[in-house]
């Protein structure tokens, strides 16, 4: 059964027009990205099939990133379309947080970071940089580790402070086992971090964990 034989107001398009894209599931969403489906497959079928595939939303969306090809109904355009809309939301996501305080925007700086780790299965370790008025300066990725383990070096930290002349650090990691929850070794470099930038008169703000759509602030449990 082909799309446009459903009911009107069950097609994805349509409800997306009348109910916003947030009551949607990841399959129709999906549907509407891709567009049209392969012989004797509906769109939403293949939708559906690839979502099975790959096990989730976003583990497709983190093997298009490593991938230029994944066939069946996503080839090198869609897998590179689908490729720019993940990095134009975290651009987006990142122009807001240039507009408006960090401390005021923590919904944004979660949203913004879990797009910075988005399909990394390896540790990586970023910072952001602050202005005065916690505005972002800039983030760079400054260590990339194995799958469970970074090493951090506090003075590459405090260069790229000085570098950005920033006032402030919000540093991040992720976790790709899943679980948020800060080792002992998270909890000794904050307190490293944190001694290290108060000598040059930077405030860390926050070290936040990042693993999947959750997230572990050190600010939020009073660690910093």
């Amino acid at each position: 059964m082909s799309l446009i034989d459903w009911p009107k107001q069950q097609r994805p398009r349509e409800r997306l027009l009348e109910l916003g894209p947030a009551a949607l599931s990841d399959a129709e969403l999906l549907a509407i990205f891709l567009r049209v489906g392969t012989p004797g497959k509906s769109v939403m079928q293949l939708a559906m099939e690839l979502l099975q595939r790959f096990g989730s939303l976003e583990k497709l969306c983190s093997a298009v990133q490593r991938e230029p090809s994944l066939g069946s109904g996503l080839g090198p355009a869609k897998c590179a379309q689908l490729s720019a809309s993940l990095e134009l939301a975290k651009r987006a996501i990142h122009g807001d947080l240039k507009q408006a305080s960090a401390l005021n925007s923590t919904r944004v700086v979660g949203e913004y970071l879990k797009l910075t780790f988005f399909g990394k299965e390896h540790e990586c370790f970023v910072a952001l940089f602050l202005n005065m008025r916690n505005h972002l300066l800039g983030t760079e990725e400054l260590f990339r580790g194995t799958l469970n383990h970074t090493t951090v070096y506090p003075r590459e930290v405090i260069k790229m402070a000085l570098r950005y002349n920033a006032a402030s650090v919000i540093v991040a990691h992720n976790h790709p086992s899943g679980d948020p929850r800060p080792s002992d070794a998270d909890l000794s470099l904050t307190r490293t971090l944190k001694k290290a930038l108060e000598v040059i008169d930077v405030e860390l703000l926050d070290h936040i964990v990042v693993a999947g759509t959750r997230l572990y602030s050190f600010a939020d449990h009073g660690k910093v």
